[in-house]
């Protein structure tokens, strides 16, 4: 792991950004990839406005929320000032957030479940907006993660094009804590592929650079770019 990216004890959000930057220009050059080809995904959760404020100013537009409500509670006036902020919902949904996402995020990362899945239609077709949406694979099957067991990823995207007509464009994972990376990611970048979806996102702030090189289209990066997450309040 290069210190590139794994020292955030100093420097601003703009100086970390522009390294993290660096790293996935150099890491598509290494592949031999598009130099825009993955897009970073910067995750701005439980930071304040003032440090998104700082990544707008330095030209980061895509930005990632975890939690519905402090999505809701950050992002609309920003938009307002930057209409080409494009904003993913990166954390569990459960299905009484489903409206205010659906109004909120332009892509739903992590779309787990037959009942998000239909939920997430019905919104859609009483509200008309259709933000992309990636399934949430659960590459290493732990029992308690959220995500679509590869073996019933078929059936599942299946329903949801067939079925629930949702507009689907690709995969997501976290792989397991205590083991390598590098096949979780091979394996959903196949899945992507035999599946002709397009979209691949893969990778946070200590492994996006091995996940560039498995052929991840989004980076989620957070620590990197904004340092450490500040202590949530209790309640």
């Amino acid at each position: 792991m290069s210190a590139s990216h794994t020292d955030t004890s100093d420097g601003s959000v703009t100086t970390r950004l522009e390294a993290v930057r660096r790293s996935i220009q150099d890491g598509c050059a290494a592949g031999g990839r598009a130099p825009g080809a993955v897009t970073l995904v910067a995750v701005s959760k439980t930071h304040p406005v003032e440090a998104i404020e700082e990544a707008l100013a330095a030209g980061q537009r895509v930005f990632g929320e975890n939690r519905v409500q402090e999505a809701k509670a950050k992002f609309p006036a920003l938009r307002e000032r930057f209409p080409d902020l494009e904003l993913h919902l990166i954390g569990p949904l459960q299905t009484n957030k489903v409206k205010d996402a659906v109004a909120l995020f332009d892509v739903i990362q992590t779309v787990d479940r037959p009942k998000l899945a239909e939920a997430l239609a019905e919104e859609m077709a009483r509200s008309g907006r259709r933000p992309r949406c990636l399934i949430e694979v659960n590459t290493g099957e732990e029992p308690q993660k959220a995500g679509i067991p590869p073996a019933e990823l078929d059936a599942f995207l299946a329903a949801c094009r067939d079925t629930w007509n949702l507009p689907v464009a690709g995969l997501m994972c976290i792989p397991p804590v205590d083991e390598e990376p590098a096949m979780h990611f091979a394996l959903l970048a196949d899945m992507a592929r035999r599946a002709g979806l397009p979209e691949v996102s893969m990778g946070m702030s200590g492994d996006y650079e091995t996940a560039i090189r498995f052929g991840a289209t989004h980076v989620r990066v957070g620590t990197a770019i904004f340092g450490a997450r500040p202590t949530p309040a209790a309640g």
